[in-house]
Formats: structure tokens, sequence, C-alpha cells
């Protein structure tokens, strides 16, 4: 691109959405940089539009002059997925500015919000008027609903409501040549032809712009209780999981599972924690159960779950919350287990999803191949048990050079890790996308067939290659 054609765009696009929204010098770290500081791309501007017929405009405008744009929400991506790359000849897409909550139906138990709506928000408006919006994540302060979608984010609610396509009824995209798809009916039962929502959900803005999105909600619980449990094993983690599902059966929304060595990473660098059990167990597990009936019926519930699981063998000891206060102080152990790894240093990461029966030999298989491969490598382990994702992580061994170890170990370690997940029939990526971080890998990990229908998708809707190109699908 010619710099006089660079400036003819940018003076286009000052005139769409005002020159104070259109960046282009200054520090523009907070959208050229990735959230886990891998990769630092170089935009040709950060273009903030206000609503769908800007983004539209947007959209048409670089589409005419062929450059590519990258959609943008609250950067919080963790596969470098949502940042340009480094040419300086790609518009960042940045959606921040459309954060409005459009319209709450109660009687359709839906609420249609802007792209740009931070989770935390939208959950609290939802609460305000007494429902239930059960998407949460640890980056909700400023993730937004739009990269939500566009990763298909999961959380810590997915054994109950699924992941984010099961809470979504309708979109509104603008297209990679510029028009508007409203599909923002709140229908549950739509028949007409392909469910087109479902084709932008978790195409990480390859394929368009989500500029927003009705979403489903729930009556809020009478109750919410949180228990924290100290398993002996992976394999007992399991059987609790299964005894939780017949004691709790949908009031089970949390089962998140944690191993000896992610705990003591977070006893160490939070201090001001307290971390219960895990210098005595090798895995904890917390456990969330909302019940419609009443606190006294919910933790009868609980009591009974984990009375028949000490019973069974597969409980040591446990800790019920007795407040609000206890709750969150055990839902922030499990939160902070990503930060306190990276107060520890780098570390290569692995968001896998396994069929949960097979967790327990799968990890037992893995952990030895790559103690074997790589002496010394600390080995973070914990995530979603119920619904059968695994952040598998490690973490350089102590001492060791961590920016030697992330260069030279990472790739090695991805293969060696990935082929177990093959052979054990599971999902390299489970939550986080694929971005470009794994753009590569899927080449490997997925059948000719679905990538040619992928191609064929992404060719037809996009035959320019203009939305976020090289990030999910290469063409």
């Amino acid at each position: 691109m010619t710099a006089s054609s660079s400036a003819s765009l940018l003076e286009q696009l000052r005139q769409i959405v005002g020159a104070a929204n259109v960046l282009t010098e200054g520090d523009l770290s907070a959208w050229e940089l990735d959230w886990r500081r891998r990769e630092r791309g170089r935009a040709l501007a950060v273009v903030r539009p206000a609503s769908t017929a800007e983004v539209a405009a947007v959209v048409k405008a670089c589409a005419a002059a062929r450059v590519a744009m990258v959609p943008q929400g609250g950067n919080t991506g963790m596969v470098v997925g949502s940042t340009p790359d480094a040419s300086g000849q790609q518009v960042v897409l940045s959606l921040t500015r459309m954060n409005k909550v459009r319209s709450l139906d109660a009687g359709n138990l839906t609420i249609t919000v802007d792209a740009g709506c931070v989770l935390q928000s939208l959950q609290e408006e939802c609460e305000k008027a007494g429902f239930l919006f059960p998407l949460s994540l640890a980056s909700e302060g400023s993730c937004t609903i739009g990269g939500n979608l566009g990763t298909n984010a999961g959380g810590t609610q997915v054994v109950r409501y699924g992941n984010t396509r099961e809470l979504c009824l309708g979109l509104e995209v603008v297209t990679a040549q510029g028009e508007v798809w409203n599909g923002l009916t709140g229908l549950r039962k739509d028949n007409t032809g392909y469910d087109l929502r479902h084709l932008f959900i978790g195409s990480e803005g390859t394929l368009g712009v989500i500029t927003g999105a009705t979403m489903k909600l729930y009556p809020m619980p009478k109750a919410q209780l949180t228990a924290l449990a100290a398993v002996p094993s992976l394999e007992a983690a399991v059987q609790l999981l299964g005894l939780a599902h017949q004691h709790l059966s949908a009031g089970l929304t949390g089962f998140e599972v944690m191993g000896q060595f992610a705990l003591s990473l977070v006893a160490k660098h939070f201090p001001q924690q307290r971390v219960p059990f895990w210098q005595e167990s090798p895995w904890c597990v917390v456990l969330e159960n909302s019940d419609n009936e009443s606190e006294t019926h919910a933790r009868d519930c609980f009591e009974r779950l984990l009375e028949a699981a000490m019973e069974a063998g597969c409980v040591t000891d446990a800790v019920v919350a007795e407040s609000m206060a206890q709750a969150h102080a055990l839902w922030q152990i499990r939160e902070s287990i990503p930060l306190a790894q990276a107060e520890e240093g780098l570390n290569i990461k692995h968001d896998i999803s396994i069929n949960v029966s097979r967790i327990p030999e799968f990890v037992r298989e893995t952990n030895a191949l790559l103690l074997e491969r790589f002496p010394g490598a600390r080995l973070v382990t914990y995530g979603h048990l119920g619904d059968g994702n695994l952040h598998y992580n490690v973490q350089a061994p102590e001492g060791d050079d961590q920016a030697r170890f992330l260069n030279e170990e990472e790739a090695p370690m991805n293969e060696l890790v990935y082929a177990v997940v093959d052979r054990y029939n599971g999902s390299i990526s489970a939550e986080h996308g694929i971005g470009s971080l794994k753009a590569d890998k899927l080449e490997h990990h997925k059948s000719p067939v679905a990538l040619g229908l992928m191609r064929a998708i992404k060719q037809a809707v996009d035959p320019h290659n203009l939305m976020n190109p090289n990030r999910v699908i290469k063409v």
C-alpha cells in the first residue's frame, strides 16, 4: 500500500468515526501487544467505531482499499488472535466504544447488547434485573461479549450452562463486504436454513465482525454454595464428579480441579490468600452448587454429597463456604493460578480437552513422557474437569533460563503433548481458540476434510482474505 493510498484511507476513516477515534501515533500497546506479551504488532491505525453503521462504513472503506482488518474486543485472548501483525498495514477495529445494553426482555429471558459490552458489566446489569448471566471467566472485568463469542469462550460454569455458543440466541454481524446481517431475533426455534449464528461464533473475527448479540438469561438461583474438597488422585476427582452429578443434578454449576504444584504457586505468590489442604493433598476440587429452592436445601444436598464421597474414599477432607466472602475466597484460589504462574515466570500453556473419563490416564501418561524428555519441568495442571477441559501447563525447571526454555522447548513440548491428545481423540484447543499461535498446528491436528470445508467457507465469505488473515485457518 502506497503512502498516498494509506493517507486517503485514513482520511476516510476519520470522516466516518471522527479524528479522535483513528489512532496512529503515541502508545498503542493496549491494542498492538497481545495479552500474554508474546508478540507486539504494528497497526496502520486503531479505529474505534461507536455504532454498527460506523463499523459497516469502516469495513467498506477498508475492503475497497484491500486493507486487512483485525476485529478486537478486550484484547484478553491467549492465542495471539486479536492484535495486528508487524507489517504496519492492518487496521485494528476496536469495538470497546460499542458497550451499551440495547434491551432486556424479561418474558423471553434474553438480553441484547453491543459487542463491546464488558462481560462483568453485562453480569451486573442482569443481576440488577434479577437474572443470571452465567458466563464467568478470569478476564471478565475486561473481556467483551463480542470477544467471548468470537472465541466461543468457556469459563467456570460450562458444566451446567455450556460454552458461550450455548448462551447465544442471535447475532448482528458486519460481513467482510460491509453489509449488516441482523439476526437478533431471540428465537429459540428457527429452522429456516443454515444457522449463520453458529458460523460466526468461534470464528475469531476471520469471517466478519460481530457487533451485537442476543444472549440467554436464567432465573437467579435462590442459593449458591461453594466447597473445596481434597482428593487423593485424579481418578478420585472423576469419581467425585460422578457423585456430584447424582446428588446435585442441574445444581452442579462448577467443578474445577487443581494440582498440588499449581496451588503451591498461589500460596507462594499470594501469601495473603489462605489455600486449604494443598500441602496434604495432591489434588483439590472447587465445586459450586446452585439451588433453586433454598440455602437449607442446597446445604443438605452438599452435605449428603460430601458424606457419600468420604465414604467412597474419593474425598479426604472438605470445607463448605459459610458466606459469600468465603465462597469468593475459594474461587479466588482457582482464578489466581494463571497470575501465580506469570509471577513464577515464563511457561508453556496447553488448553486441551479430553473425555472426562480418560483424563487421569492422559495426565499420568503425558506427565511421564514430559519428565523423561524434559527433566526438571514443573507441571501445572488445573482446569474445568467438569467439562473435560484441562489447562495442562509447564513451568521452566527451577533456576533454568526461562527465555531459553520457552524458545527452545515450546515447539517439541507442544508436539509431544498434542500427539498424546490426538491418541486420546481430544482437542488441542478447548476454550482459548486458535489465533495465530496454533494456526500451523491446526494443519496437523484437523482432518483434511474439515480443513477443506473451513477454507471453502473462508473463501466464500471473505474472498480477499481481509478479515483477521492468517488466524485460525491459513488460505
